[in-house]
């Protein structure tokens, strides 16, 4: 065999592995199989905003946008719009919201980790309602005991930007 045809195979087959690995990566789950198997398939994340106190104990699996979180003597609160999950536990592209839940950690999580705007998945019991403010609103949010929680990366925006286009206004 040719040195430049071995050369070739063997980056194609370490390319076809990295490739490989990003995409098994990205379709692997936000929260452990243990928690998705705790979850109550009959509870849906609708029945927790209407009624949550009718579903106290239930697992399950909800996600959205940290909106703030604070720390106190029981543990942390997270404040979170929800935001619907797909498949992975991650959040899908849908630009809607059933309404805020609140998520209590038993632990100390740092508020500048766990901060607004960061994306959240939680695996939790429900625990019923608490009440709060939304601004100066009144406001009754379900309450989660978190089982476990998957905090994703930031996205940071990149200073560099590609397109392709002509004319006035910018690119494609």
């Amino acid at each position: 065999m040719m040195p430049e045809k071995a050369f070739t195979n063997r980056f194609a087959g370490i390319l076809l592995l990295v490739l490989s690995v990003i995409i098994f990566a990205g379709c692997t789950h936000a929260v452990s199989k243990e928690s998705r198997d705790a979850v109550s398939a009959e509870v849906s994340v609708e029945d927790i905003f209407s009624n949550p106190e009718s579903h106290k104990g239930k697992v399950i699996i909800i996600g959205g946008v940290i909106a703030g979180s604070a720390n106190t003597k029981e543990g942390t609160y997270i404040e979170v719009v929800e935001k619907p999950l797909n498949q992975y536990g991650r959040l899908s592209n849908a630009d809607t919201s059933r309404g805020r839940f609140i998520v209590h950690h038993a632990g100390y999580l740092d508020p500048l980790i766990y901060a607004k705007g960061r994306i959240i998945t939680v695996a939790g019991e429900v625990r019923g309602r608490r009440s709060g403010t939304v601004d100066s609103a009144e406001y009754q949010y379900p309450l989660i005991t978190s089982r476990e929680l998957h905090l994703f990366k930031e996205e940071r925006e990149s200073p560099v930007r590609f397109g392709i286009g002509i004319g006035i206004g910018g690119s494609f």
